[in-house]
């Protein structure tokens, strides 16, 4: 069996899909599981919706270019006569104008979130699986919430591993030996039946989890990149792509941000030995790029680029150095509120983070400390990341930029700039 996870572009467009379909035929003597986003951009479309929302804007116009958007795609692809999937897509709808209408501030953010948001990932498997359908691969859609089990955490949540197993066995097991089973990456479900979802882009993550549960022989990501590069091509110049990565390497290259893969797909994938490939859904013959257990020495430095970053410090007001207990509770209050540290610097009469920017929980974490510590911040800042680096790349990096922080190891870099 193998697991096939296909991102929002390579699914954003009619054409889009009928190239997708052109790779799962080429692969259709294997026991398939693909994982789909939402298409294209509909992500990006929902949250906006539920930002209107938020705002008491009307978001009608903007739910319904979402609605238009899917069924142009359906025109598109010659299924305007599929009753079923009509019906289906409209139902589905008619689920997300009632989850806004029922919105109250008391739900909070993240949860509605969820309950709609999750919605781009339900249509597009639909439109997807009712042409896999008609082009005669044979495929059985299944709903990922009802498969992934997680804790109460919304939008990121944290997978019951024994519990999302053992579904994830039973229900495939089913439909595996005579067809394609088509599911959803980025969502799932808590105890009472609630969607939840596992973190922006974190359908690769699904790939992981549907893999390591069913001791799938392969995880293939389908990118519009040709594997995994050391750098971001639209940010540097002159990029080289890595043939083979260890599990290692590639779980520390997610770790300080790099984008091509999920921070938490590496992990289930090193502890069951299976390969990862990432490979470029525009040329499928291409090899693209291994990530296995394996040891390749003289790796290119790999450059991690982020932006949107806030630097926030903390002090104590009458000078008294910074202890262990002054860390312990800054710590208490990032984990409260579910903030990720990029960096962090410790010196005598300060400690100082460095995380994406997010004002809303910046404000919350401000105010949960402000009657500890004087806090300062700096937003605004971008941060790159060189794995592996040498000076001459530090230097050409760092040329012409204001230096907020800078930290290196053996082998890693780190410098927060403006």
């Amino acid at each position: 069996m193998k697991v096939f996870k296909f991102g929002g572009a390579s699914v954003k467009d009619a054409d889009s899909v009928k190239n997708m379909t052109s790779i799962i035929e080429a692969n259709i003597s294997d026991q398939l599981v693909v994982i789909v986003s939402a298409m294209g951009k509909m992500t990006n479309a929902f949250e906006n919706i539920l930002q209107k929302l938020i705002d008491e804007e009307d978001y009608k116009e903007a739910l319904q270019y979402v609605k238009d958007f899917h069924f142009g795609i359906i025109s598109d692809l010659g299924l305007a006569g599929n009753q079923q999937l009509n019906q289906e897509i409209n139902t589905d709808f008619e689920s997300i104008h009632h989850e806004l209408d029922r919105f109250s501030s008391s739900m909070g953010y993240d949860f509605i979130y969820d309950q709609t948001v999750s919605y781009g990932e339900i249509l597009s498997t639909r439109i997807v699986a009712a042409y896999l359908n008609t082009r005669q691969i044979k495929t059985t859609w299944l709903d990922a919430r009802k498969m992934v089990k997680t804790d109460n955490i919304h939008r990121q949540a944290l997978v019951d591993w024994g519990a999302t197993q053992n579904i994830i066995r039973s229900q495939v097991s089913q439909y595996a030996d005579r067809s394609v089973v088509l599911t959803q990456g980025f969502i799932g479900s808590n105890a009472k039946f609630n969607t939840t979802t596992l973190g922006r882009e974190g359908s690769d993550f699904s790939a992981a989890i549907f893999a390591t549960s069913l001791n799938a022989k392969s995880v293939t990501i389908w990118k519009d990149v040709p594997g995994v590069l050391n750098a971001d091509p639209k940010k540097f110049d002159d990029t080289v792509l890595f043939d083979q990565l260890p599990y290692k390497e590639a779980a520390e290259m997610t770790y300080y941000g790099a984008s091509v893969i999920h921070p938490k797909t590496i992990k289930p994938l090193a502890q069951k030995g299976i390969p990862l490939y990432v490979k470029s859904f525009e040329h499928p013959e291409a090899n693209g790029t291994l990530i296995n257990e394996c040891v390749i020495p003289n790796l290119a430095p790999a450059i991690i680029h982020k932006g949107k970053q806030t630097v926030i410090s903390f002090k104590i007001s009458d000078f008294s150095f910074i202890n262990e207990q002054h860390i312990h509770l800054i710590f208490e209050h990032i984990n409260r509120n579910h903030l990720t540290i990029n960096l962090m610097q410790n010196s005598a009469i300060s400690f100082t983070i460095c995380m994406d920017d997010n004002p809303v929980k910046r404000e919350q974490l401000r105010m949960a400390l402000k009657d500890d510590f004087l806090i300062y911040y700096n937003e605004g800042l971008e941060m790159i990341t060189v794995k592996n680096y040498n000076q001459s790349t530090i230097d050409n990096l760092i040329k012409g930029k204001q230096i907020i922080i800078e930290q290196r190891s053996r082998n890693n870099f780190q410098v927060v700039y403006k």
